[in-house]
């Protein structure tokens, strides 16, 4: 059976977020930060054992939107960085579900399939703390904690090898591409498209490009231009 879960969500201000994606999507960007956002936290709520989903923020747009989806929002104000969001959004979890398993998810993963997401929380409850780190190795997309165990979360950097060293459990395998591929580059978006976009993203993409001048007509991304580590094997065929 699988368990309740809470998942946390720290999210960055829509106006901050994404820097690495401007100079191919323009003023998109901020476009895209929300929508990754709204396609991310959908998958989630409808993933199986998702009891509660807390958004941690202190962009106004973004507590709006999480709230007319049916997820908690807790304030990021003052704003102290990403584990201490995600230990904000954790406190609020437990107390309102004690005996919940907590997931620390990231926010930017437009492809995130919710049986997938399913598939991965019953994996990571054989395990006291889990992590999946993301598609380049180096960071992380999910942690994960047990009932009544600490979460420990040390996002940001080089953030795979550090909650290896304290001792989370790392989830491996092909079985999670849409779970590990946070995007943070036009190559990376390339990869998500491949895997299917949420439909938020999707509408972003399709906009007429004279609603967003600065992205050219043109895919942000071709097949040439995909670094050799790119979970591209795992994407399939565009759809």
């Amino acid at each position: 059976m699988t368990a309740p879960w809470a998942v946390v969500m720290p999210v960055k201000a829509f106006a901050a977020a994404k820097s690495r994606l401007r100079p191919r999507a323009g003023c998109r960007r901020e476009e895209l930060a929300r929508a990754f956002f709204l396609d991310t936290l959908s998958a989630v709520l409808r993933a199986d054992g998702v009891r509660r989903v807390i958004v941690v923020t202190d962009d106004a747009e973004a507590c709006s939107a999480a709230a007319s989806m049916g997820a908690l929002t807790v304030d990021d104000r003052p704003r102290e960085g990403l584990n201490a969001a995600v230990l904000k959004g954790l406190y609020r979890a437990r107390s309102l579900q004690p005996q919940a398993a907590v997931a620390a998810v990231a926010a930017d993963l437009p492809a995130l399939k919710p049986a997938e997401f399913s598939r991965l929380l019953d994996e990571a409850l054989r395990r006291p703390r889990s992590f999946l780190a993301d598609h380049t190795g180096r960071g992380t997309t999910v942690l994960t904690a047990a009932p009544g165990r600490p979460l420990r979360p040390s996002f940001e950097g080089c953030s795979r090898r550090r909650h290896r060293l304290g001792g989370a459990w790392e989830i491996t395998g092909p079985c999670y591409p849409s779970a590990r591929l946070d995007v943070d580059t036009a190559d990376d978006l390339y990869v998500a498209q491949r895997l299917g976009l949420g439909r938020h993203t999707r509408l972003v993409l399709s906009a007429p490009v004279e609603r967003a001048a600065g992205l050219c007509a043109a895919p942000l991304v071709t097949p040439a231009r995909l670094p050799r580590d790119h979970p591209r094997a795992e994407a399939g065929p565009p759809s």
